[in-house]
């Protein structure tokens, strides 16, 4: 699955990224690692060069990229071409993406961009997760509470009024509060329109552009497969190819007078799809890239951020596998959660990979130097701009030498187990005189999930620290693993609410000189965080700045002749449909209903490649010989999950889901060499609809584009 946000959908904002397990990313990196090095060995490094593309093929609509698209295609769509695609995209919620495809409100993205919502919408003693659930009627759609999809109707230029605003301040601090409170007044200015204003920035602060939203809040659940077939091979095929799934869900936007939503706006509906080299464009919201970052600042992300995101992470994936396998009867509640751990975990995999990649970095630093060389010749760029790599570097050096060890003593809810949560808030209270509250300690605590969380808790922290340090010693004694766990539960008094209430009745010095190996490792995690967090702190907030000026940098000697990095922010890429070549074989463009059940007894139907009940045994006139998917080689990342692909007249021909495994170190380069975006064929969706599930009301909307 390429939407890296929410896959609970994709979990709170700040577990969206995470990933899987400390072995298993340690296995998958090893995997991509490989078949990266694979794909370039015998490459000699000093002759590696940038490629055209690497900084990719997301487009905005503030630029739209005409002349490339008549130069690769002979295709130059006007402005009503661009107006009438733009108005038909749409965001869905904050995390994924999606479009019109009728005029009467109908609305397609991906089946696990509705994953919460279908949850959300199942009545009592009902699984639609399991059943699958399609409106035979209106009055039968599903209003989903707190849903909201927003159709972007309004850019404004306002680069010179936000630079305006940063170029007054005389601090670093004051700049960047200066231009928040510019963009907060920006997007107050449409609420007088009916808009949700937002102040997007593009090249890191090279241009900004106002935005305004028409935001839709009724939405309603019209159709959705079951989960086994929208998410079909589960996380073994995850971000691989070929691939089966019916990765689609259908809402229905209503308006303010309960009626469906009527909209002159919508992508007509091919149900022939796409052919082999056929042009074709995903138009969605990207998450984020870093493509325009230094080599410092990817070097960094290599050596630091990603291994320790994949390792914290990581281990929930652990936690949460262990705790359900305990637990089946939570399997229902968590598994959502799961399910975007997983997620995660090959994306960052795949990301520590290309970073890891030899010659994904040569061309990185190739890039680099070419752009710093264009700024150097000109005497105004480099005075203004020659200096901000190497204040860039100076900066992560800072940060990577606290990295670790603030990773490591930074207690977190959700990620740390209840014991250090406990711990830390009495330290922390202890160093400020006061007592505190026995709600520190919950009473809904779960013994079995802190202890699980303890564990990976504990392999976490000595993977940061190393087995000698002082803090790591003060917390286990030099123990590992089970004894480690064993020693603290039986050697601490912050495993219990009984033995809680007992440290709060001691004075706040008491607790600070207890021989407790959790409250030993909090007083000493606690005297390091805050001075580490303002060097990071810091850094960062200088960083801001440079990269501002940097994106400056970019686009006075690139203009719009490249796309700035993602942001979020609807985008279109072009592409072609094409197979590609890999592990020795060659991978079709497209697959059929006739590999998904090879595939189905090939694995002797067994999870995670079962079938619903209503697939074992498909009706005579469904056609198993038409596409289902196929791959393209469209620039696409987290964010663009249920983003349409449409041809040059503006109709779907298929519904974007995911990138291969190649496609994953996207976050920095764009290599079109093997990367592909993979989507469902509209073609497959419409024979599903049609014949399998008999939704018959569903498939006429589609084919005419409106209701009957």
């Amino acid at each position: 699955m390429i939407n890296y946000p929410k896959r609970s959908c994709m979990v709170n904002n700040s577990l969206r990224q995470l990933s899987r397990s400390v072995l298993s990313t340690a296995l998958l990196v090893l995997t991509l690692t490989f078949t990266l090095s694979a794909q370039y060995a015998g490459v000699n490094l000093d002759t590696v060069k940038a490629g055209k593309f690497d900084t990719g093929r997301m487009w905005t609509f503030d630029f739209p990229p005409t002349e490339h698209l008549g130069a690769t295609y002979n295709f130059t769509p006007d402005e009503d071409w661009y107006n009438n695609v733009r108005m038909s995209s749409l965001r869905f919620a904050d995390y994924c993406s999606a479009s019109f495809v009728s005029g009467d409100g109908l609305v397609m993205t991906n089946h696990h961009c509705g994953r919460q919502s279908i949850t959300e919408v199942s009545g009592e003693g009902e699984d639609l997760h399991k059943s699958g659930f399609w409106a035979t009627t209106l009055q039968d759609e599903r209003k989903v509470p707190g849903l909201f999809v927003e159709q972007l109707i309004y850019i404004e230029d306002v680069t010179s009024q936000i630079r305006e605003a940063i170029d007054a301040g005389s601090t670093d601090e004051e700049k960047i509060k200066n231009r928040d409170a510019k963009k907060k007044e920006l997007t107050a200015s449409l609420s007088s329109k009916g808009l949700k204003g937002q102040v997007i920035t593009f090249f890191n602060g090279g241009k900004y552009s106002l935005y305004g939203f028409k935001r839709y809040d009724d939405v309603r659940l019209v159709f959705a497969p079951e989960d086994q077939l929208g998410f079909f091979g589960g996380d073994p095929d995850n971000f691989t190819y070929p691939r089966y799934n019916l990765d689609c869900t259908f809402f229905r936007v209503y308006d303010e007078n309960g009626k469906p939503l009527q909209s002159d706006n919508y992508f007509k509906w091919s149900t022939n799809g796409a052919m082999v080299g056929e042009p074709v464009f995903v138009v969605g919201n990207p998450g984020t890239t870093n493509r325009l970052h230094t080599v410092s600042m990817l070097e960094s992300q290599r050596d630091f951020t990603a291994p320790v995101t994949t390792a914290f992470l990581g281990s929930l994936v652990n936690v949460y596998t262990k705790y359900i396998e305990l637990n089946p009867d939570k399997a229902f509640e968590l598994n959502d959660q799961l399910f975007s751990f997983a997620n995660s975990q090959k994306a960052y995999g795949g990301i520590l990979s290309g970073l890891r990649n030899p010659v994904f970095m040569k061309k990185k630093q190739d890039w680099e130097d070419k752009f710093k060389a264009a700024v150097m010749a000109n005497p105004k760029l480099a005075s203004e701009y020659g200096d901000l790599w190497n204040k860039i570097a100076d900066g992560r050096k800072k940060m990577n030498a606290v990295f670790n060890e603030l990773n490591a003593f930074r207690v977190r809810p959700m990620i740390f187990s209840q014991y250090f949560l406990t711990a830390s808030a009495l330290v922390g209270s202890a160093k400020k005189g006061i007592k505190s509250e026995l709600t520190i300690f919950p009473d809904d605590f779960d013994k079995q999930m802190s202890d699980l969380l303890l564990k990976e808790n504990l392999s976490y922290i000595k993977g940061l620290l190393g087995a000698n340090h002082p803090a790591y010693l003060a917390l286990t004694g030099g123990r590992d693993g089970d004894e480690a766990v064993a020693y603290l539960l039986s050697n601490s008094k912050v495993t219990s609410k009984e033995k809680v209430a007992e440290l709060l009745a001691m004075e706040p010095t008491q607790i600070l000189e207890l021989d407790d190996p959790f409250i030993k490792y909090s007083v000493l995690a606690q005297d390091k965080v805050k001075p580490y967090s303002d060097i990071v702190k810091q850094v960062q907030t200088e960083e801001v700045l440079l990269l501002d000026k940097l994106g400056r940098a970019v686009f006075e000697v690139y203009g719009t002749s490249i796309p700035p990095d993602a942001t979020f922010s609807l985008r279109i890429s072009d592409g072609v449909v094409k197979g590609y070549d890999y592990n020795g074989t060659t991978a079709p463009a497209f697959t059929t209903f006739y590999g998904l059940y090879d595939r189905y007894f090939s694995h002797g139907k067994k999870f995670p490649w079962n079938l619903p009940e209503k697939w074992e045994n498909p009706p005579a006139e469904f056609d198993m010989s038409v596409p289902f998917n196929f791959v393209s080689t469209n620039d696409i990342i987290g964010g663009n999950s249920g983003s349409p692909v449409i041809n040059q007249k503006a109709e779907v021909v298929g519904l974007a889901f995911d990138g291969n495994i190649e496609s994953l170190p996207g976050q920095f380069i764009f290599d079109e060499t093997a990367n592909r975006t993979v989507s469902v064929h509209s073609s497959g969706m419409y024979e599903a609809i049609k014949n399998l599930y008999k939704a018959t009301r569903l498939a006429n909307e589609l084919k005419n584009g409106k209701l009957d």
